[in-house]
């Protein structure tokens, strides 16, 4: 997959078919837009190019009023849509400035004479130039001046519930990994560095690794802790993962630390990426180390019985 920052480098590319649109997490409802355009450039010779913006709009548009964490960083989300056939990633930078173009200059300029657009195909819901003021229903009245095809996809349900990264959201902050990974169609992640800690897991009986997640953008579901799968250098390797205050040890700021079961080794400043199984229980204040002990001797039976179910 070519990615291009900004239009300026772009080529035109054999009868291109194009989708547009933020796809922050390509949850479900995103992955069929890209299943189909993959297989629309498949029937027509073609070559799939996605248009998305970075940094996400709304971080944009209000930076003083938003609370907005994304599902997925720049690096993830290119990583998944490669997995999903994208040949070409088109990276606008959304500026104030941008945001003021018209959907009609956006077609002309962007969609048609930079990509020569063959077929454009968008979700129930997107909507795009100045005010989102642009639309599936506006692009359809005005299909016969732009010369290019037009699909809509229709929007996708599970468990006649509609996917969207609000929701995905919604139920990570709450602790409901399970419908949060449903609706992704695999598990949520998060990638981070293994920075030095205060080792209080080691002298209990539970080393842990400290994670750093490099963008504060990123979302980090709700504190308390989690079965966990996690990838590193040496492998793949079943965990329990805590995110919070670390109350009973008196801790000042969140962290996340994460114990690898049948794992020994130095991990420090290595790329971590954890899985997110299933939420265990809510971070709890011990009356001490020993009951502390005791709770996380639960946790780790119970993240290996619902890791050995999988």
């Amino acid at each position: 997959m070519k990615i291009y920052e900004g239009t300026d480098h772009f080529e035109p590319v054999k009868n291109p078919v194009v989708t547009s649109g933020t796809f922050d997490g390509v949850h479900l409802g995103h992955q069929k837009i890209l299943q189909r355009i993959r297989n629309i450039a498949d029937e027509v010779g073609g070559e799939t190019v996605m248009i998305t913006f970075w940094p996400h709009p709304r971080m944009v548009l209000y930076p003083n009023e938003h609370k907005l964490k994304l599902l997925s960083t720049f690096e993830e989300k290119a990583k998944l849509l490669r997995e999903f056939g994208i040949d070409h990633l088109l990276t606008i930078p959304f500026t104030k400035d941008f945001s003021k173009l018209s959907s009609e200059e956006f077609i002309q300029k962007i969609i048609i004479d930079k990509i020569q657009t063959r077929k454009l195909v968008i979700g129930y819901d997107h909507r795009f130039g100045k005010n989102r003021e642009g639309s599936f229903e506006y692009l359809k009245a005005n299909i016969d001046k732009f010369r290019f095809e037009l699909e809509e996809i229709s929007r996708e349900d599970v468990d006649h519930v509609g996917v969207s990264s609000t929701k995905i959201r919604k139920a990570l902050e709450e602790g409901n990994v399970s419908t949060a990974n449903e609706y992704l169609g695999r598990d949520y992640e998060l990638n981070g560095i293994i920075i030095k800690g205060q080792q209080l897991g080691r002298s209990i009986g539970f080393p842990t690794a400290n994670i750093h997640v490099p963008h504060d953008y990123k979302l980090i579901p709700c504190d308390g802790a989690y079965a966990v799968k996690v990838e590193v250098d040496e492998g793949s390797f079943g965990g329990m993962l805590n995110i919070g205050m670390r109350p009973t040890v008196n801790g000042e700021s969140q962290s996340i630390e994460v114990h690898l079961f049948d794992f020994e080794g130095d991990l420090y400043d290595k790329r971590i990426c954890v899985h997110f199984k299933s939420y265990l229980r809510p971070e709890v204040k011990f009356s001490g180390i020993d009951a502390l002990k005791e709770q996380l001797s639960r946790d780790k039976e119970d993240a290996k019985r619902i890791l050995s179910q999988l």
